[in-house]
């Protein structure tokens, strides 16, 4: 007589996922494999993500892979590998995308907002200070500020409000009167009269308007054709509505003269 190899036939009876395993003659026992669990007659994938999250952190997605296998990866907004994981704050790098004079905050997770600091206006990703200090900053109206240094003229950095129309910086460094000008000193009365105190007056609040008065004393005349703003029936302006916190910038082609 022979034993019987019960698992012979069939693998026992066994799981296809289970080892058959002769115990005693004409008997068996059935164990599941590695990464499976059950009794061995069934046996079913142990997914490591129901147990402790499958050992990834808690801001990571815990995905199965194969049996008892999974792979950790950290969600959007944080970094590292999967088992650690740390916020990345938007605001620490490049200031969140805000202007430099603004401020970050982290609001939630891939969110900020930004904010223009104290003394400054804007949305928060451009923020603009008082107009003396934007002509500084643009290069369009960067030498409109050096000739108002060069004089000590401040009118404008007072609260305003304040209408500038700045000659374009290639104009004021191009046109040879200007030299003369400063030679003879009534420089300040030119650079006056492209200054009217006491309003902010936008594009649209121009084109309603036909004389304005300038800090020099001399009436600006306005007018409005064919969609462009033309001053003294010479000027354009050619770039408008830079609002500053306590005014607002327009450039102009040609450099008005009282």
């Amino acid at each position: 007589c022979s034993a019987i190899d019960a698992c012979e036939s069939s693998n026992g009876g066994c799981s296809s996922k289970a080892e058959c395993r002769r115990t005693t003659p004409g008997s068996r026992a059935c164990v599941c494999s590695a990464g499976y669990t059950g009794d061995g007659i069934v046996c079913m994938e142990i997914n490591p993500c129901l147990v402790n999250h499958g050992g990834c952190d808690r801001n990571a997605e815990c995905t199965q892979t194969g049996p008892n296998q999974a792979v950790c990866n950290c969600l959007k907004g944080y970094s590292g590998d999967g088992k650690t994981c740390t916020y990345i704050s938007l605001c620490s790098q490049n200031n969140g995308g805000c202007s430099e004079f603004a401020i970050c905050n982290d609001t939630e997770v891939t969110e900020r907002t930004c904010t223009c600091k104290p003394n400054y206006i804007g949305d928060g990703f451009k923020c603009r200070g008082n107009i003396f200090q934007e002509l500084l900053r643009n290069s369009n109206t960067s030498r409109f500020y050096f000739h108002l240094e060069a004089l000590s003229i401040r009118d404008i950095s007072g609260p305003g409000p304040f209408t500038l129309f700045v000659p374009h910086t290639d104009v004021l460094n191009s046109d040879p009167r200007v030299k003369d000008w400063i030679a003879k000193g009534v420089m300040a009365q030119v650079l006056r009269y492209h200054m009217v105190g006491c309003a902010n007056l936008l594009y649209k609040d121009l084109t309603a308007i036909t004389n304005i008065t300038s800090l020099h004393g001399d009436l600006i005349h306005i007018s409005y054709s064919q969609n462009s703003l033309v001053l003294n029936n010479k000027a354009e302006i050619v770039l408008s509505d830079a609002v500053g916190t306590n005014g607002v910038i327009h450039v102009i082609n040609q450099i008005l003269v009282p």
